[in-house]
Parts: C-alpha cells; sequence; structure tokens
C-alpha cells in the first residue's frame, strides 16, 4: 500500500508541476503575442516618423536653393 500512496502522491504532484508549466506557456505565448504587436506598432511609427524626416529635409533643402537663387539674383 505504501508503494501505491506514493505513486498517487507522484502523479498529484507531477500533474501539479504541469498544470503550472501549462499555465506559465500560455502566460509567455500570451506575452510574446503583446510582444510581437508592440514590434510591429514601433516598426510602424519608425517607418512614419523617416518619412516625416525625409520629407523636412527635402523642405530645407528646397529653401537652401531658393535662398542661395534669391542671393544669386
Amino acid at each position: 500500500m505504501d508503494t501505491i500512496e506514493q505513486t498517487g502522491k507522484d502523479l498529484a504532484r507531477l500533474e501539479h508541476q504541469l498544470n503550472g508549466l501549462l499555465a506559465q506557456c500560455r502566460k509567455l505565448r500570451e506575452e510574446n503575442l503583446s510582444l510581437m504587436n508592440r514590434q510591429e506598432s514601433l516598426v510602424a511609427d519608425r517607418a512614419s516618423l523617416v518619412a516625416r524626416n525625409e520629407e523636412a529635409h527635402a523642405k530645407v533643402e528646397a529653401m537652401i536653393n531658393r535662398l542661395k537663387s534669391l542671393e544669386q539674383s
């Protein structure tokens, strides 16, 4: 009987550990999904900022060229 009781306890302990691992796996999967969504958002934000920066740079270049042409006139 001792062996059967011990086996039952071992199985219960293993079941508890497995449930804990499954819960942690679910949590990590959710966290990973959240991080991937955040990364996607940051990449889109960065692309938008790069485009705005390039646009501002082009406008500044155009203003400089206009000022240079006014100086030469």
